[in-house]
Formats: structure tokens, sequence, C-alpha cells
């Protein structure tokens, strides 16, 4: 087993990776841009090895994780 640091609100790239293994193509470019964030921090709190707390969530979080998610889904269209 390897060994997965712990992940937090500003790692916003490890998110977004975590958020395109859970839904892959189910949501594209302008799904992601339309989930809403009281979506988005419920899953973000549901990823594997995240110790933030809904309390640390900030809207800059939320939106360069969204931003993340996108380019991560962009990645993996080629």
């Amino acid at each position: 087993m390897t060994f997965e640091p712990p992940i937090h609100w500003s790692d916003h790239e490890d998110i977004a990776m975590k958020l395109y293994e859970r839904f892959g193509d189910d949501f594209n470019e302008g799904r992601i841009y339309r989930v809403r964030f009281t979506d988005l921090l419920e899953w973000v709190l549901e990823t594997p090895n995240f110790h933030g707390t809904r309390e640390q969530s900030t809207e800059g979080h939320l939106e360069m994780i969204q931003s993340a998610w996108v380019y991560e889904w962009r990645d993996n269209q080629k």
C-alpha cells in the first residue's frame, strides 16, 4: 500500500484529480462550472484522505478546485 499524504484545502490540483477519478467524464467542462458550491463542498469533504473541515472552506478554495477540475478533465480528453 502506498502512502498518500493528507489532502488539505490548498491542494486544489490534488482535489481536482480525486474528483476526476470519482466522476470521470460524467462531468464535462460546462457541467463542472455549473456545479453548486454546496455540492462541491460535500464532495470535497467526502474525498478519501481529505483533512480539512467545512469551516475552513472558502469560496476562493471552491473556485480554485472547480477550475483545476476543468483542467484535469481537459487533460484527460486528449
